[in-house]
């Protein structure tokens, strides 16, 4: 990734150790708690952010990581500076 120039960021040290806090929304307000986590049956074992033409090319870079770390990927869609955000149809 970094050989071909889209790799922006990527930690792999995302673990329960890292929360903060949780923060849900209680009728429009903001409630900041130590806990309850959210909790999940997967894991979100870090993440990477590219720079990249379209989302063709996420994708395939989404694949090429999950055949290399044997990890699922999500891909998400953000706006760099100056961006707007892009909503789906």
């Amino acid at each position: 990734m970094r050989a071909a120039g889209v790799l922006v960021y990527a930690n792999g040290a995302i673990d329960r150790s890292t929360v903060v806090c949780s923060v849900v929304a209680v009728e429009g307000a903001p409630v900041v708690s130590d806990g309850p986590h959210v909790e999940s049956a997967e894991h979100l074992g870090g993440f990477t952010i590219v720079d990249v033409a379209d989302d063709d090319a996420a994708r395939d870079w989404a694949s090429r990581l999950a055949q290399s770390l044997d990890w699922p990927q999500e891909v998400h869609r953000f706006p760099g500076p100056g961006q707007r955000q892009v909503t789906a149809p």
